[in-house]
């Protein structure tokens, strides 16, 4: 699948660290160093402007190693870039460590995931179809 791109950052484009990836890692375009700290959020600009073919979106989520080691995770996650945003990507990143965290340019700070979506349309009815699970919630399947 191709996607058109422009880069207005100078880093790479997001790219698949691995042969079996389903994320490819996006980078920060800063002008200065950002400090996050403890419980702070700030939005994160990557200089990257997408089209989307209809019927995909790219879902943004946090990479396994920031949120391991620093606590860094996305607020919205997973963020949804649909296909009619022709803005800038930015990234909602959020401390969720005691510490301060300093987001450098170039710095890897989120993975890209590209997913096929359906369109639906709400269908009004009196009654659903009963099943085994009926209107058991949170932490009721397999408490029985």
């Amino acid at each position: 699948m191709l996607i058109p791109v422009i880069n207005r950052s100078h880093h790479p484009l997001p790219a698949y660290q691995t042969a079996h990836a389903a994320g490819m890692d996006v980078r920060a375009n800063l002008t200065e160093p950002v400090t996050l700290k403890p419980l702070q959020r700030a939005l994160i600009p990557t200089g990257l402007y997408m089209e989307i073919p209809v019927g995909y979106e790219v879902q943004v989520r946090p990479r396994s190693g920031l949120a391991y080691k620093h606590g860094i995770g996305i607020v919205n996650s997973p963020g949804t870039i649909d296909a009619d945003y022709r803005g800038e990507l930015k990234v909602l990143l959020v401390n969720l460590s005691a510490e301060d965290f300093i987001v450098q340019d170039g710095e890897r700070i989120a993975q890209l995931v590209v997913a096929r979506h359906e369109t639906a349309e709400w269908q009004p009815v009196a009654e659903l179809t009963e099943t085994e699970r009926g209107t058991g919630g949170y932490g009721s399947t397999g408490s029985r």
